[in-house]
């Protein structure tokens, strides 16, 4: 274990919730270790003929409250401790939002950008075939995540069905529509984030007019977060990606920064011109947490604050809305995506979206009250939240054998 990994964060907050909730200590014991890890070596025959060997990982958390469910990431930097803290964050946050899923992760050690469309589908498709005994409609299913997108989701469906006999849409989140997607999943994660932004402004008696918004990352939540909160009026007057930002106090245009992103492959450079971190995990560290100027922080990232952040914040009384409250719009919206799949019966994006907007709002007040009730940050209230409603699935079930 990596000291400051994201592994080390998610069993701090594990920790802390606990202590607080006085959860007993064969049940703790229990869910700091992930039910089960898969390494696999992932052989890819390249364009010019070689052969390049690449490993992968499928995580699953806990089971205790249905099948596994979470997204498969392709970046470089991808570790097993990586890929089992975000395991652990995802079974709390469906815990959070009430739906019947446990938390599961995957990930391959490779820069997607570097290889070709057919190379891509090679190494899906291999990857795939190999987290096969782990997967499933009923067992676990994979979504997008970092550096994966619909299209590798179609490969790991077509997969499984060609190895099935039959198709099986319910395998996997985050599909194209053609093949069984949900309206309303592209932008699900972002629109989460939106619904908890603007509740913890109505909470703070923020007006949304006056809102000045800084997002960290250009990707798909970033961007879509910037344009949802546009057009409900709040202000952006900072955006940010992997090679630099821009900043206007008069506000930027979305639009603007879309179209100048495409042609220059980056914000930085267009001119137009409540902190949202969208992109990965450790980002607000004990380093910079200090100069952080907004009130409120929304984590549209996995994992963006690290334990030492975060206590400098609580310090500072800048309120934190946590990664498993605010950016559970995807899996949520991935799971009415799993659902209509397993119905063959499919819903209008104005329903998706409706139906999102209740859950999240929902659990914005179940969080807000557990921390109002134990005088605690959002942060913990909603790790106790989830970590109750997981606990309490595990024991009224019993140890086996």
């Amino acid at each position: 274990m990596n000291s400051g990994s994201a592994w080390d964060s998610a069993l701090s907050q594990l920790e802390e919730a606990a202590r607080t909730m006085d959860l007993d200590p064969g049940v703790l014991e229990v869910l700091r270790n992930p039910r089960r890890a898969l390494e696999v070596s992932i052989p890819v025959r390249m364009d010019d003929g070689s052969i390049v060997v690449y490993k992968g990982y499928r995580v699953h958390h806990n089971t205790s409250r249905g099948p596994s469910k979470g997204g498969i990431r392709y970046h470089p930097a991808v570790t097993l401790d990586e890929v089992k803290a975000l395991a652990m964050w995802m079974t709390w946050k469906c815990a959070v939002v009430g739906i019947p899923f446990g938390g599961a992760k995957g990930g391959v050690v490779v820069d997607p950008r570097k290889l070709s469309q057919a190379e891509l589908q090679r190494l899906t498709r291999r990857y795939a075939y190999e987290i096969l005994p782990l997967i499933g409609p009923e067992r676990d299913i994979p979504a997008p995540d970092l550096g994966t997108n619909e299209q590798i989701m179609a490969w790991i469906m077509d997969t499984y069905s060609t190895r099935e006999g039959y198709s099986v849409p319910s395998v996997v989140t985050g599909k194209p529509l053609a093949i069984g997607g949900s309206a309303g999943r592209g932008l699900a994660t972002a629109r989460g984030v939106m619904y908890v932004t603007l509740a913890t402004m109505k909470h703070l008696g923020m007006s949304v007019e006056d809102a000045r918004v800084v997002v960290q990352g250009f990707g798909n939540v970033g961007a879509g977060t910037v344009e949802l909160l546009h057009q409900q009026g709040c202000v952006i007057v900072g955006v940010s990606d992997v090679q630099g930002g821009v900043y206007s106090p008069s506000g930027l245009s979305p639009q603007g920064l879309r179209t100048h992103e495409t042609a220059a492959g980056r914000v930085m450079g267009y001119e137009g011109g409540v902190l949202i971190p969208a992109a990965i995990e450790g980002q607000l560290t004990e380093r910079n947490a200090d100069r952080v100027k907004a009130t409120v922080i929304v984590e549209a990232a996995n994992g963006p604050t690290t334990p030492e952040a975060d206590e400098i914040f609580k310090d500072r009384g800048i309120l934190v809305v946590p990664d498993i409250l605010a950016n559970a719009g995807g899996v949520t919206v991935s799971y009415f995506e799993w659902v209509q799949d397993l119905q063959a019966y499919y819903w209008s994006e104005d329903e998706v979206n409706d139906r999102l907007r209740q859950i999240m709002e929902r659990s914005y007040v179940d969080v807000l009250e557990v921390a109002e009730e134990r005088k605690v940050t959002m942060r913990t209230a909603a790790t106790i939240l989830g970590v109750g409603r997981v606990a309490e699935a595990h024991v009224t079930r019993g140890l086996y054998p």
